[in-house]
């Protein structure tokens, strides 16, 4: 039982990671960004390339993730969200069609076969019945950490009380001086970074291949959909409901259903709740 919280709390501490750095976007730019996974793609290549093919120090390969997730998530708002601002159709349709290309671009560069990740720390701790690898473990405590360090920002800083004045009231947070720009491109490049990160220990989690974007992307779609598009809150405790949901079916079921019951949840608040549990506005 031990060993099942364990693996729930570091599979929804990954989610939990995924879907407030599309959250956040969403909340202060409006917009569905459909190229959210390949923050997470990139992060797991970039990782791969800095430590198992270059045999560089794993907490270069960390750096390397998160800044490329980062700068391509302000390149990806820069010029291409910013210039169709005020369409959110064409930005949800473009912004899937650039994933789509950056998959044939990884396909053409590191071969369509998937990939094994070393883990970030090797080993398994042993108690009693209990038997968890420590990369598990480092994953939860690392995902905490950083959704940790990202709640205090939001709730206790300068910088978090603009982002939430610009999610709020553009408008008004334009008057008080704020620069709705500026915070776009922060809240994109914190996203960026905190999808990379997930994706290095997702494909730690799993394996690393082209396509690997997809899942984690419906599963960002699912958190805020049931959690409510634009709370953090929300998308924290649902996140935490699917991971455990998909450990405890793939455990006791079947494999083969892991996302079945997500996407039931997903048809039932939207038929019951169609703000989500805990949003503030439609999709």
């Amino acid at each position: 039982m031990l060993n099942l919280l364990i693996q729930g709390l570091a599979l929804s501490g990954l989610y939990a990671l995924i879907a407030v750095g599309f959250t956040m976007i969403f909340s202060v730019g409006r917009v569905l960004n459909l190229a959210y996974g390949t923050y997470i793609m990139l992060g797991g290549y970039v990782y791969f390339t800095i430590v198992q093919e270059q045999g560089l120090p794993k907490v270069a390969g960390f750096a390397g993730a998160l800044i490329a997730g980062g700068l391509f998530a302000v390149i990806v708002y820069e010029f291409l969200v910013r210039r169709l601002e005020g369409n959110p159709k064409a930005v949800s349709i473009s912004t899937l069609i650039l994933a789509v290309a950056m998959q044939a671009l990884i396909v053409l560069i590191y071969r369509p076969t998937s990939k094994s990740m070393w883990p970030v720390i090797n080993g398994v701790f042993r108690y009693e019945e209990i038997f968890v690898t420590y990369n598990v473990i480092v994953a939860t405590v690392t995902s905490w950490v950083a959704l940790g360090g990202l709640l205090i920002l939001v709730r206790y800083t300068q910088f978090g009380r603009a982002v939430r004045a610009v999610s709020m009231d553009r408008k008004g947070a334009v008057i008080s001086g704020i620069d709705p720009e500026r915070m776009n491109r922060a809240t994109w490049m914190i996203s960026g970074a905190l999808g990379a990160l997930a994706g290095v220990f997702f494909a730690t989690y799993t394996q690393l291949f082209p396509s690997m974007w997809v899942w984690p992307l419906i599963i960002a779609v699912a958190v805020v959909v049931v959690g409510g598009i634009g709370s953090i809150i929300g998308s924290l405790i649902v996140a935490h409901i699917i991971g455990f949901m998909e450990v405890v079916t793939t455990t006791y079921i079947a494999a083969e259903l892991r996302g079945v019951f997500t996407m039931l949840l997903i048809i039932i608040v939207l038929v019951m709740a169609p703000k989500g549990l805990f949003g503030r506005g439609d999709i």
